[in-house]
């Protein structure tokens, strides 16, 4: 089952840190904690690995309302979407861990935004995503320019990372699955 419960908390809690600090730039890094619950346990009594790259829609949800960007998808009637995605573990989490979520914004194209999530238990790195997404209207994707704008963030350059430029030239040699 979805994190709900969490999942809401988590957005009231970065509306109400807005209330008191106001929006931050999409080039900072956004931080969450949250807790391992049982339900997000697999048989071998850590978080299971689908589980993670849900709970980790909670540290992009942050960032998006952290950066203005969830009000600026509300106010133009945009939405957002997962385009692609790459994860790597390193480190078990467990029933009761306090992880800690860090969201980054890696890399800007003319379409796409490269985000980074990891998450981390008492200071060490368990896993790490990375997204590419993009930002649509009437389900299109439309040109980071226009976000940007939305934003006041005309300026804003962050080239992709090597390791994330790699990843996205990777991806355009990506062979899908045969018919049949």
């Amino acid at each position: 089952m979805y994190p709900y419960l969490r999942y809401a908390k988590s957005m009231v809690d970065s509306f109400r840190d807005n209330r008191k600090t106001g929006f931050i730039s999409l080039a900072n890094t956004t931080e969450v904690d949250v807790r391992c619950s049982v339900t997000d346990l697999d048989p071998m009594l850590e978080m299971n690995n689908g589980r993670v790259l849900t709970v980790y829609d909670i540290g992009r949800t942050d960032f998006i309302i952290r950066t203005g960007l969830g009000r600026a998808l509300l106010k133009q009637r945009w939405g957002m979407v997962v385009a692609g995605s790459t994860i790597q573990y390193r480190k078990r989490i467990r029933w009761f861990d306090k992880i800690t979520i860090k969201t980054q914004l890696v890399g800007l194209d003319e379409k796409w935004l490269y985000l980074e999530h990891s998450m981390w238990v008492k200071g060490k790195p368990c896993s790490s995503v990375l997204l590419r997404n993009g930002i649509t209207q009437g389900g299109k994707v439309i040109e980071i320019a226009r976000v940007l704008e939305a934003l006041n963030e005309p300026d804003l350059v962050i080239e992709p990372e090597p390791w994330v430029q790699e990843w996205i030239e990777a991806n355009k040699d990506h062979r899908w699955p045969p018919m049949g």
